[in-house]
């Protein structure tokens, strides 16, 4: 692993801070690609093993990799370097977005802008999907993981845990039965952390998470839409395990039926936003925390309570992240090398390829049909679309977007550019 500058470290994770659209399978790419191939800042297997760790983590495993990267070079300096520099363009990107969408909403133009960046958005993550898997996915043991996470989370409707604790026994199984182990050759592993430099970093970071909570409970007060907002995602930034869609689907089910702060088809243009913009898809909650606020705000104008809201959003999904990260990491890097650890957690990647493609599929429900059907009979659970209800100009504008990534290799800009010019031409014509 090679050691960078601090100045160095801003000008690589600026250009991940970039170029990360598309999800987490995209931004897990990008970093893949700067820091492993183009720099080689980091082994392939030094890597692997801190990706492996944040699948197994509440919260943005992109972003939370790339902490976990930015601290592997230089510390805490580094890891707030990389996360912070992840997060702040997407926070900035749908901070403005949020504001043109509340006061242009019923313009024809941003109609037409997020009804084609939705289609655009499975084929950017249909190409991520597939680079990551081509990765992941080295024999037929891996493959048949993979398939069967999908299975369980997609038709039984399993819980993201429950996935990850199979994967891991049956990896273990299966590197103890089937010598297929390979030696780790990077191992630089690191020495024991201190346990008392661990306390102090847990004290640290509690503070930091739970200041904006305490701030709002004394201020405004504990029925107030900003304190509501702080405990909703401190919670959510706990509980919510198998990425961000997973996570997002809990955020939509609260935020739209029990606290309707927003719709749930603007739930889907605030994800819409998240998928086009850089950084993190869970960023999306962004913009269920300026809506919250702006229909229900605590303070005179709903600008700037719109604008609260969206802070403190951010802070409560995001400072945990670092707490995991600077928390566990030492001890992480501590057992690197170890078999049964490596059996096990290959096996979990390969399961969250599955959980990237039923999440995929979710998207494709949303984005191409208007209507859908839930299935709940004995153990099955599963949401399918109604075709007759396939939006025709949605699923051609997809199509477009695939041919576009597949065929003639177009770049990020270029797909979204056509998709969403097509997205305005269809919406004026039906206006």
């Amino acid at each position: 692993m090679q050691k960078i500058s601090t100045k160095e470290q801003w000008k690589v994770w600026s250009h991940v801070a970039a170029h990360s659209f598309g999800g987490p399978a995209g931004q897990i790419a990008v970093i893949h690609k700067l820091v492993v191939e183009d720099k080689k800042l980091i082994s392939e297997e030094r890597f692997l093993h801190a990706l492996n760790f944040c699948m197994l983590l509440p919260g943005p495993e992109a972003q939370q990799l790339a902490t976990y990267m930015g601290w592997l070079m230089n510390k805490w300096r580094g890891g707030l370097i990389a996360g912070g520099l992840f997060i702040l363009p997407g926070f900035l990107s749908i901070l403005l977005l949020s504001y043109f969408y509340v006061i242009f909403n019923d313009v024809p133009f941003v109609q037409g802008l997020f009804y084609g960046m939705k289609p655009a958005i499975i084929a950017i993550v249909s190409a991520a999907l597939y680079r990551i898997s081509k990765k992941s996915l080295r024999n037929r043991f891996y493959w048949s993981m993979a398939i069967l996470a999908f299975v369980a989370l997609f038709f039984f409707n399993l819980s993201f845990p429950i996935v990850v604790v199979f994967s891991a026994i049956v990896g273990i199984l299966y590197g103890k039965f089937y010598a297929h182990h390979e030696l780790i050759t990077d191992l630089g592993a690191l020495p024991r952390p201190s346990f008392a430099q661990t306390l102090r970093t847990i004290a640290v970071w509690l503070m930091v998470w739970m200041a904006p909570l305490l701030l709002t409970l004394v201020i405004f007060g504990e029925d107030s839409t900003f304190h509501t907002l702080n405990i909703f995602f401190s919670k959510m930034s706990m509980v919510t395990f198998g990425g961000a869609y997973a996570a997002l689907s809990y955020v939509a089910q609260k935020a739209v039926e029990v606290y309707g702060w927003l719709l749930g088809t603007e739930m889907l243009d605030g994800l819409a936003m998240a998928e086009t913009t850089p950084g993190p898809l869970i960023q999306t909650v962004q913009f269920v925390g300026f809506m919250g606020a702006y229909r229900f705000p605590d303070v005179s104008s709903p600008y700037v309570a719109a604008f609260i809201g969206s802070v403190l959003t951010t802070w409560m999904t995001f400072a945990p992240c670092f707490l995991w990260i600077f928390t566990f990491a030492p001890y992480i890097e501590y057992i690197r090398g170890q078999k049964i650890l490596s059996d096990s957690l290959q096996a979990i990647t390969a399961s969250v390829v599955g959980v990237i493609f039923n999440l995929s599929v979710w998207f494709v429900l949303k984005a191409l049909f208007l209507q859908s059907e839930q299935v709940n009979a004995y153990w099955l659970e599963f949401e399918y679309p109604v075709w007759s209800s396939i939006d025709l100009f949605a699923t051609g504008i997809c199509l477009i977007a695939l041919i576009l990534q597949f065929k003639f290799k177009k770049g990020l800009f270029t797909i979204l550019g056509t998709c969403t010019l097509l997205g305005i031409i269809i919406s004026y014509a039906r206006a």
